[in-house]
């Protein structure tokens, strides 16, 4: 596998030189397409996907490990694990709960100590 520098000048002229109305014009279908299409490019995340990584975003935001986490908030250890390995997606009722940790995590953990 050939590895090619990239240098600054060589990024800002193909952004120079790059057909943004054409870009902007494209379908959801022709983005699709062109992007099953690209070799280099990376599979399309899958909603369990960013899921698992929206858990591990709100819980490393917080400071806290996976354990202090499921104290916290009173999610399953195993769950929370789970969710973060990809292993399982939350439902829509977790996904509201982990969306309410993420606005107001102090009251949510105040909520559930009273």
């Amino acid at each position: 596998m050939a590895y090619v520098k990239v240098t600054r000048e060589m990024a800002q002229q193909a952004i120079r030189e790059t057909n943004w109305a054409k870009i902007d014009a494209q379908t959801d279908e022709e983005i699709a397409r062109n992007v099953a299409s690209d070799p280099d490019a990376p599979p399309l995340m899958t909603g369990a996907m960013m899921a698992a990584g929206a858990v591990r975003v709100i819980r490393e935001r917080l400071g806290i490990t996976q354990a202090e986490f499921s104290r916290r908030f009173l999610i399953p250890i195993g769950t929370l694990r789970d969710w973060e390995q990809n292993r399982k997606q939350p439902d829509k009722t977790a996904i509201a709960y982990l969306r309410v940790i993420s606005k107001e995590p102090d009251v949510v953990a105040k909520a559930l100590t009273a």
